[in-house]
């Protein structure tokens, strides 16, 4: 992590603001983050914010931060600032290696990173690729992403796509679910509020016996549900036609898609 002493935000939205959120909260003192966002109002105490790139100077890493729409017209005043020295990270959706490299030729380094908001809270996955480094550069990347999760390194970039679909998209579909839980336990009679509280707990308390335990999720869930009981009523109604399966596997799908789409954009662009 001492690698990086010096790092630039540019765009500071919900995922690179919820990523400086995790870095502070890991204790990476917030003198060496600078913010460059021109609608945000205010960052964490001891962050330097600016509202416009600056005309020149070195930073050890620079986080693109901006929606991949915008890369284009950030590219063409940050590239200056993105020298030999610098380790260029990315968190755009379906933005490749190749578009990065042609747009910011002189990076010492290119790192794609999929997180997702837990950074926050540093319980997110978050999944890596890197061209030019060696293998300290690779450890102190993992160094630096350790405070907001679980860093993984993906063995091909074509894996961003599916990787994106699971863990970038995959809290949205999440959250789904938690709401239909609840919105089901409404219709069975309790209270919109407290019927919400209990999926909260309970997808939580799912979430870390799952990540506990010697038993896949798919074991796990077969242990719940005892032959006759509640539990499998319920289970037979999510298997019947592979009805959860099937819905998720197509969520999962048109997300990849999409990712897919928007590297072509990026690439024609």
């Amino acid at each position: 992590m001492d690698r990086f002493q010096s790092i630039l935000l540019v765009g500071c939205g919900n995922m690179a603001g919820a990523m400086l959120s995790g870095w502070l909260a890991g204790g990476i003192p917030a003198s060496r983050f600078t913010v460059v966002d021109p609608r945000i109002e205010t960052v964490p105490a001891g962050v330097k914010l600016l509202r416009e790139l600056p005309a020149d100077g070195s930073f050890d890493a620079v986080l693109l931060g901006v929606k991949p729409q915008g890369l284009d017209e950030v590219a063409a005043v940050l590239a200056p600032l993105v020298g030999p020295r610098s380790v260029l990270f990315s968190i755009l959706a379906g933005v490749e290696f190749s578009s990065l490299s042609a747009r910011f030729p002189s990076a010492g380094a290119l790192v794609r990173v999929m997180p997702n908001l837990a950074v926050a809270i540093g319980k997110s996955p978050v999944a890596l690729d890197a061209r030019g480094l060696d293998e300290i550069g690779r450890a102190a990347v993992t160094a630096l992403m350790e405070p907001l999760g679980t860093p993984e390194w993906l063995a091909d970039e074509g894996l961003f796509d599916a990787v994106t679909a699971l863990t970038g998209c995959g809290p949205a579909f999440v959250y789904r679910f938690i709401d239909s839980l609840a919105a089901g336990a409404v219709d069975l009679g309790l209270d919109e509020g407290q019927a919400r509280r209990l999926a909260v707990a309970m997808v939580e308390g799912a979430a870390q016996l799952a990540a506990a335990s010697e038993f896949s999720p798919g074991e796990l869930a077969d242990k719940v549900a005892s032959p006759g009981g509640s539990t499998r009523a319920g289970m037979n109604v999510l298997d019947d036609g592979h009805a959860l399966g099937g819905v998720v596997a197509r969520a999962m799908a048109a997300s990849r898609d999409r990712n897919a789409e928007m590297a072509v954009a990026a690439r024609k662009a």
